[in-house]
């Protein structure tokens, strides 16, 4: 379910509520990519001042077809937990890439990324009339990689040490899902 309220879009899913990143996010986004087990699995490029985080969100453009970052929402508590972004997006070929992560660890293991994932799925083939929706893991992530099949992500294919952590390459899965297959 989809509602507009005035400024913003909310997206429902079972579990959690979809939102535009606002300003005042920028400390907790600083505060779980400056996480090393919350970014074990995840690319996290140079590590960023949280002035220079808040300054990066300040001037962040509004959501558009191309880029939709949403914060994920815990329904129970209304807290922010992590986030989920749709990017890519063209409507010529109508594919777009998504991420997810859930960036307060004690709500890991709690259903919320599945749930994150299978709500901004659904707003994408519904809202924005996407065909298919791509990601990239690594193999070692089973957890994530698990999800990502539960919810009807299939293998399309690999890509080999393009990923380094820990001093090693490490493989990444490239997954996809067709409008229609969403578990």
């Amino acid at each position: 379910m989809t509602r507009t309220n005035e400024e913003r879009t909310v997206v429902l899913g079972e579990r959690v509520r979809l939102r535009p990143m606002e300003p005042s996010d920028a400390e907790a986004l600083w505060r779980w990519n400056s996480d090393p087990e919350v970014m074990r699995w995840m690319s996290d490029g140079y590590r960023q001042t949280l002035a220079r985080t808040v300054e990066r969100f300040s001037q962040r453009e509004p959501n558009r077809y191309e880029d939709v970052l949403y914060g994920v929402e815990c329904l129970d508590d209304e807290m922010l937990v992590g986030l989920v972004r749709l990017h890519g997006a063209e409507p010529e070929t109508g594919i777009a890439e998504i991420d997810v992560y859930i960036g307060e660890k004690q709500y890991w293991g709690r259903g919320l990324a599945t749930d994150a994932m299978r709500t901004m799925c659904r707003y994408g083939f519904e809202q924005m009339r996407l065909h298919k929706i791509t990601l990239t893991v690594v193999t070692e992530n089973r957890s994530a990689h698990h999800v990502y099949s539960k919810l009807g992500f299939v293998e399309e294919g690999r890509l080999r040490q393009v990923f380094r952590r820990d001093g090693r390459w490490h493989d990444m899965y490239l997954m996809g899902l067709l409008e229609g297959e969403l578990r």
